[in-house]
């Protein structure tokens, strides 16, 4: 104190800008999260269900709404800039995708909160979820939890702070706003991911799994961030960016010996773009995929197949057209190949499933294969491409996915897919929902599918990249041949004796399949509006 004294009000640190009303969406989503925290704490136990769907449902609205009034307050365009000190675009892509990841997480959230698939226990509803995750499964504890009534309505504020940590990865504009946005999103799925009601040693061995590779592919991103700070002296994407063009005029004396590196830029850069495959799912990276979308519980894996792929794709767009424009020549080979093997690979196994998550899974590589065909456009057209089939293919797996909870045999969910034999004749209602979803997936013309890969295939041929599409074009093929598969599976094999039941589920469930087909359809129909809105999203803020 007696130094600042003596040197007057102009040495005090200066206090941070924020600018609260453009990071409304994020804020409200941890709001909310943080009182969900209370509400575990100190409402009672019989009630803490219906005030969490109530009050995650209602962020998620709010925040969507924040949304929507910045866009139309001009942030998507003229009036985009850099917020928080540097730390956060508010520009139309970061709108874009924030608004994508609020939509589909609220229709997620109604799976999180059905409670009439699985048969009463003791007298109480119950939900995908463990009833006392603390619990050994088997132990006597966890039958009193199941017997008592237990729920664990913690998954609603951890799907929250998830969200919040997904909201703030694409908009990132700096290194280490980037890294704290990964895991304030990654620890929360991890938990989700090992508090499955049924199959629960699955779906703790799914958790460990995603926690192991996860917290591998953080290092991997933070160590790129040491080597991208030690070349180019800062955090700040611009800064970087400027040291990439040879733009920079100041250079600090401390890092004089190591700025402007070439051997940093490159390994630094590529450890960073592992990091964010890693999260997409592109093959090498996909070892994960599988094993956590079968364990985990089927609300959360669609969940996170949609939420998570949006958020970090939008990421990977904005660290190479911002920060690595000029290092063009060097990431494209890299990214051409990841995206071949991607759509090949995830493919070519989906064919050999016998599980309907794991092909679903699959099913997701493959997708980020595709997607990437559209990162690697380079261009305005390919951004929003991108753009448009994320918003497409989200609502599609959540879809999927809230269907698959729907088909049950004694011990949960029916997920071998020789049990879906017939199915058709069983359930036609629930059979002609699934085919839709999967008919958008094959990219089948009037389906969404079909509007995501034409954008993202025209906007690679328009950059250059016609052997890719080319690519893309043989891997939808074989493709379509396990997704049609599984209709005919359905539609023209007899149903077993001893064949599942399809639940019949709360309007909650009913919302999220609705709105599922309804987006399929829509954006297959008439996609030029959307394609519009995200064209016109597809400007990121320097």
């Amino acid at each position: 104190m007696l130094t600042l004294a003596a040197n007057g009000p102009a040495d005090r640190i200066p206090a941070p800008h924020i600018e609260y009303a453009q990071l409304a969406p994020t804020l409200i989503v941890v709001g909310a999260a943080v009182l969900g925290v209370l509400v575990e704490a100190f409402v009672p136990r019989r009630s803490r269900y219906y005030v969490q769907v109530f009050l995650a449902v209602a962020a998620l609205a709010s925040a969507f709404a924040a949304v929507v009034a910045l866009a139309a307050g001009g942030y998507a365009n003229s009036k985009a800039h850099i917020a928080a000190m540097g730390a956060i675009a508010v520009d139309g892509p970061a709108l874009f995708l924030q608004g994508t990841i609020l939509l589909a997480s609220l229709v997620a959230v109604f799976t999180f909160a059905e409670r009439r698939l699985d048969p009463k226990a003791h007298g109480n509803r119950v939900d995908s979820f463990a009833a006392q995750a603390a619990s050994v499964p088997g132990s006597d504890s966890e039958k009193a939890a199941v017997k008592a009534g237990f729920t664990t309505t913690e998954v609603f504020p951890l799907a929250l702070f998830a969200i919040s940590g997904m909201l703030i990865f694409p908009a990132a504009n700096d290194l280490l706003t980037l890294f704290i946005a990964l895991e304030v999103f990654s620890l929360p799925l991890y938990l989700l991911c090992a508090v499955a009601r049924r199959q629960r040693l699955m779906s703790q061995e799914a958790a460990v799994k995603y926690f192991l590779l996860g917290a591998f592919s953080s290092a991997f991103l933070l160590f790129g961030i040491a080597l991208l700070y030690g070349y180019a002296g800062s955090v700040s994407y611009a800064v970087i960016a400027d040291v990439v063009d040879g733009t920079v005029t100041t250079v600090d004396p401390a890092l004089a010996s190591t700025m402007g590196n070439d051997a940093l830029l490159l390994i630094g850069g590529a450890l960073i773009l592992m990091g964010l495959l890693f999260k997409v799912g592109a093959v090498p990276f996909h070892m994960w995929t599988p094993d956590v979308y079968q364990g985990a519980p089927t609300p959360v894996t669609g969940f996170m197949a949609a939420a998570t792929k949006v958020a970090a794709f939008g990421a990977l767009l904005r660290l190479l057209y911002v920060v690595l424009p000029g290092l063009r020549w060097d990431w494209r080979p890299v990214m051409w190949g990841v995206a071949i093997v991607t759509m090949l690979a995830g493919a070519v196994i989906a064919v050999t499933q016998t599980d309907v998550k794991r092909l679903l899974a699959y099913s997701s590589i493959a997708h980020a294969g595709f997607i990437l065909a559209g990162v690697i456009a380079t261009s305005a057209e390919g951004v929003k491409s991108v753009l448009f089939y994320l918003g497409a293919y989200s609502f599609v797996t959540i879809g999927a996915f809230a269907v698959v909870t729907l088909v049950r045999d004694a011990g949960g969910e029916a997920t071998h897919l020789s049990k879906w034999a017939g199915l058709g004749r069983r359930s036609p209602l629930t059979a002609a929902v699934f085919a839709v979803f999967l008919l958008a997936f094959a990219g089948i013309p009037l389906t969404s599918g079909f509007a995501g890969k034409f954008a993202v295939f025209k906007a690679a041929a328009e950059g250059g990249a016609g052997a890719l599409v080319v690519v893309g074009v043989i891997s939808s093929a074989i493709a379509a041949f396990f997704y049609i598969r599984v209709i005919v599976l359905m539609f023209f094999s007899e149903p077993k004796a001893d064949g599942p039941t399809v639940a019949v589920p709360s309007p909650l469930t009913m919302t999220t399949i609705a709105v599922g087909v309804a987006v399929t359809l829509v954006l297959g129909v008439a996609p030029q509006y959307f394609l519009d809105l995200a064209g016109h999203a597809s400007t990121f803020v320097r």
